[in-house]
């Protein structure tokens, strides 16, 4: 189950997830496991750097964590106006992975990469980026559908009609672990650094990765 927000080429998408679109009941759930298993990582956000990476037009996520962050990069096609007025907030509006030239190295605490890397035509050098933003210690956390999840994400979408087909449409590409923590190891994570698995009924693969000092 996908969410299937996020940025991606240009090209293909000028408006972000959730700009002039309902989020539908499947779409909903799957963000709430989605949430679920992001607050299972990291219980609090007070103090922290954080960045998420293919928010949404609204940035449904980390929104209602703005107060307590130290500061949140955002970044996406298009971004809400009052996301980019707040003083802890950099609010990138681009495209991945070229975004990501924007972030200075070793910057952030927590990175958020929700049902995006499917979108993109060079996840690697988004997930390389990822590699080089990340503080030392800091938590990165992927979210993609898997193929299994291909199955269930196509019916709802061109069959039921209960979510936009456009975001499956867009569609590029589907994980297995496997698959994902190949390409996680080509970006300059390190085995011992990336935790690895499937979730959602087996429906998506998450990884979390968690840098050591180099």
């Amino acid at each position: 189950m996908s969410e299937a927000h996020g940025v991606v080429e240009k090209a293909t998408r000028t408006s972000s997830y959730g700009e002039g679109h309902q989020k539908t009941l499947p779409e909903r759930f799957g963000h709430w496991l989605s949430n679920y298993q992001v607050t299972r990582i990291v219980p609090s956000f007070s103090g922290l750097r954080v960045g998420d990476f293919g928010c949404g037009y609204h940035a449904e996520f980390l929104r209602p964590h703005l107060h307590e962050v130290a500061h949140a990069t955002l970044v996406d096609v298009s971004l809400a106006e009052d996301l980019q007025g707040r003083p802890n907030v950099t609010a990138i509006e681009g495209t991945l992975p070229a975004s990501l030239t924007a972030v200075p190295d070793a910057s952030l605490d927590f990175i958020l990469c929700n049902n995006i890397l499917e979108h993109l035509t060079d996840p690697l050098g988004a997930l390389v980026h990822f590699r080089r933003i990340v503080r030392p210690t800091g938590i990165c956390f992927f979210n993609v559908p898997s193929w299994r999840g291909k199955y269930f994400l196509e019916l709802v979408a061109f069959k039921l009609r209960w979510s936009a087909a456009a975001e499956i449409d867009d569609h590029k590409e589907y994980y297995e672990p496997r698959d994902l923590w190949r390409l996680l190891v080509r970006a300059g994570f390190r085995p011992s650094e990336i935790d690895c698995r499937r979730h959602k009924f087996g429906m998506n693969t998450l990884a979390v990765c968690r840098p050591t000092a180099t």
